[in-house]
């Protein structure tokens, strides 16, 4: 079968090429000015997702690493270099990280609270309730109520992050006069 020509062009390409842009084009601007159709989805994805996407992020950056079906890890995170300087995991940092997290949650809550109960009786309150000598249930008022609850907490996390601090420390001054033994 025969292609037809137009002045020695084929046909198809002489139609491909007259085209109009099937997105549409502007009057007095050139085609290749236009916005390509993915530039266009990112603006609108940007637009959408900007803020959340724009949040900070807690902690450090997690990494996993390709692992094939037979479990052989590909790539970069296989070999023995990063093995060696990749950090193994440590439950004591983990609940230390965790801990903050939850410390930093109750004195946003605590901070919120605080501003609702008027001046000098939140501090006399809780320095009953630090003391033991006033249950946070026999507080009327359920704004100094919930102030003196997340107040009793953070000091109890303050407590634990301490007691884990005060671990680590000991753990880690052991591990080093291990090493140090080894060297003599």
């Amino acid at each position: 079968m025969k292609h037809q020509t137009h002045r020695g062009v084929a046909l198809w390409a002489f139609l491909a090429a007259n085209k109009p842009n099937k997105y549409g084009s502007i009057p007095d601007l050139p085609d290749e000015e236009l916005a390509d159709p993915e530039e266009l989805e990112r603006q609108v994805f940007l637009q959408e997702w900007g803020p959340i996407l724009n949040l900070p992020i807690r902690g450090a950056p997690k990494f996993r690493p390709d692992i094939d079906e037979d479990g052989f890890v590909n790539g970069a995170f296989g070999t023995m270099d990063f093995e060696r300087i990749s950090p193994k995991f440590d439950k004591v940092r983990y609940r230390l990280e965790k801990l903050r997290e939850e410390l930093r949650d109750v004195l946003i809550m605590t901070s919120i609270i605080r501003r609702r109960v008027p001046g000098q009786e939140k501090s006399r309150v809780l320095d009953l309730v630090r003391a033991g000598h006033l249950a946070t249930a026999d507080i009327i008022d359920e704004d100094m109520r919930g102030l003196a609850r997340f107040y009793l907490r953070a000091c109890r996390i303050l407590k634990e992050i301490s007691r884990l601090v005060d671990q680590r420390r000991r753990r880690r001054q052991r591990e080093l006069a291990a090493m140090l033994a080894r060297w003599e």
